[in-house]
């Protein structure tokens, strides 16, 4: 018997993202009429329907699924969120969004005293951290939960391989001859469980070990994970007494601002500086930017599918699914000039 189509076989058929075939396909407005057609056209041909399963769950307790983030003021948590409403609004569920900034905040919603308590059917927790201590308490009294970019022993994962895809980065500069590499880092919301700048930073490490090439002190600025953090970075790269021929930077937002400040300043990427970003954010392409790609709405359709399994059935046990990346080359990036 073979797989059953899913609308992210849809969304890749269509060449769209999965909460566009979502709004296409109930009729919603913001989707262009070639889109949409698109996006039937390739619904049909694949013989896309609603999984029954899903459908079902609609009458549950409250036929909602709580959804944690340590800020709203990303594209990837953007992206990661729209991914999971597609499918939860396709089942007919609602979502209830949850800020969770702080370790304060974090504890709270973990521990159950949270206004998602009670009042969702299950919660997907992206980059929002849970102990194994705190995932056997919840399994206790009887949560359903699902991570995204962190694991527990007792509930379904969504993750990708953050070290290996920035060891990718790396290892791409260093095949083009760069010796001296910087980081643009993002070191926020650690207190919260989000791990990515830890594992990314292992991954850079581990690449540079690997060629005999120092990580320096001063090649190293913290960007925030936000354009204006990327324009100060790499103003600070730049001042330093030995400045990089080549950066990585732990998300494409901070590369945006660092190429927009090479503009600024009179440089030019690549032949000033190469840089390599992470995410292909929508835009990415339109800067040239060379990136590694994660499809973080099909993260977010798989945690909200992990979520439905979990509801419906309640034995089963945990799934951890780990998510491909790849290195997407563009003009950003080139040998040392």
């Amino acid at each position: 018997m073979g797989r059953a189509i899913t609308i992210e076989d849809v969304a890749a058929a269509a060449g769209v993202s999965v909460a566009t075939v979502s709004r296409a396909l109930r009729d919603m407005p913001n989707v262009a009429e070639s889109t949409r057609r698109r996006v039937r056209d390739a619904a049909d041909e694949l013989a896309y329907v609603v999984d029954p399963r899903a459908s079902r769950l609609a009458v549950g307790r409250t036929a909602t699924i709580a959804i944690a983030v340590p800020v709203l003021d990303s594209w990837y948590h953007a992206k990661a969120v729209a991914g999971i409403e597609a499918l939860v609004h396709e089942a007919g569920f609602d979502v209830s969004l949850y800020v969770v900034p702080t370790a304060a905040e974090r504890e709270k919603f973990v521990a159950g005293r949270g206004a998602w308590w009670g009042r969702c059917d299950a919660a997907i927790m992206i980059d929002v951290g849970v102990t194994d201590v705190e995932a056997d308490r919840l399994l206790l009294g009887g949560a359903r939960l699902v991570t995204v970019g962190t694991t527990t022993s007792c509930f379904s994962s969504v993750t990708i391989d953050e070290a290996a895809a920035a060891t990718c980065a790396v290892d791409h500069l260093l095949g083009l001859g760069h010796r001296s590499i910087g980081l643009i880092s993002g070191e926020r919301h650690l207190d919260v469980g989000f791990r990515a700048p830890t594992e990314r930073r292992r991954g850079v490490e581990e690449a540079l070990a690997g060629a005999g090439v120092p990580l320096l002190p001063d090649r190293q600025r913290s960007g925030g994970f936000s354009v204006q953090g990327g324009r100060e970075a790499i103003n600070g790269l730049l001042r330093s007494d030995d400045p990089p021929t080549a950066v990585f930077s732990m998300s494409d937002e901070m590369a945006f601002g660092a190429m927009d400040e090479l503009r600024i300043l009179g440089r030019t990427c690549p032949a000033d500086l190469s840089i390599v970003g992470f995410d292909d954010h929508d835009v990415s392409e339109a800067f040239g930017l060379t990136t590694i790609r994660q499809r973080v709405d099909a993260l977010g359709a798989a945690a909200a599918r992990l979520a439905f399994r979990a509801l419906s059935e309640p034995d089963a046990g945990p799934s951890h699914e780990e998510l491909g990346t790849e290195l997407v080359v563009r003009r950003s990036t080139s040998a040392p000039h």
